[in-house]
């Protein structure tokens, strides 16, 4: 029970930021180009509590946390927000400005990873106390959880952002068909993540997909 609440203690920060805000940039950049929806909803903000999702900002993450830690496993943390609303009709050119409003989330991830490595290289510069290794623990924690969300969220599947990325890049004609993928993308990425783990390689796949920008920000920072 110590090592779940210490645990928690760690990861709580830094899955609420990366969710949070993965969602207010989304909303902040579709009223850049034009969609006040989100705007007028309230959610583009800072405040975390305005896209916290019961299940997916807390229970889910808190269930894989404390799964990994009961069993021993090496799960690996995601979750998700309320999403914002977005109008993509309402944008100034909905089909080009729909790949910068989905971007926007991972973008937002990979800075918030930079930033989180930037903390955990001041603390590891700083004279040790109390609280240097919970810091440390809580950076790399930010670090890792960004960039998970980034690469997960990239996958070509609509509705995940890159599907929507895809979705803009590709001519009209294939364009439509691909974007009838969309509600039937979440269970495809249930299936596939659910997939590999039950053949003990999702781990493997993750760490594949997100090692190189820990190499880039081990790289960068000296850490």
């Amino acid at each position: 029970m110590e090592s779940l609440i210490s645990s928690l203690a760690i990861w709580a920060l830094p899955v609420l930021l990366a969710i949070t805000l993965h969602e207010a940039a989304h909303g902040y950049v579709a009223r850049h180009f034009g969609d006040p929806t989100a705007h007028l909803a309230g959610r583009i903000t800072l405040n975390p509590f305005k896209h916290i999702d019961p299940i997916g900002t807390v229970l889910v993450p808190a269930g894989i946390l404390a799964m990994s830690i009961l069993f021993n496993g090496s799960g690996i943390l995601f979750g998700w927000a309320k999403p914002v609303p977005v109008d993509f009709g309402r944008l100034r050119n909905p089909k080009r400005d729909m790949l910068w409003v989905a971007a926007a989330g991972p973008f937002m991830n990979f800075l918030m990873a930079f930033a989180w490595a930037a903390l955990f290289k001041v603390v590891h510069g700083m004279p040790v106390h109390e609280y240097s290794l919970p810091m440390l623990h809580m950076a790399n924690a930010g670090i890792q959880i960004n960039l998970v969300l980034m690469c997960l969220n990239l996958l070509p599947i609509p509705p995940l952002d890159g599907g929507r990325i895809v979705v803009s890049l590709l001519p009209n004609r294939y364009a439509w068909h691909f974007s009838r993928i969309e509600p039937y993308g979440f269970p495809i990425l249930l299936v596939l993540l659910l997939g590999l783990q039950s053949l003990g390689h999702l781990g493997s796949v993750v760490w594949l997909l997100i090692s190189p920008f820990r190499l880039l920000i081990a790289t960068i920072f000296g850490i």
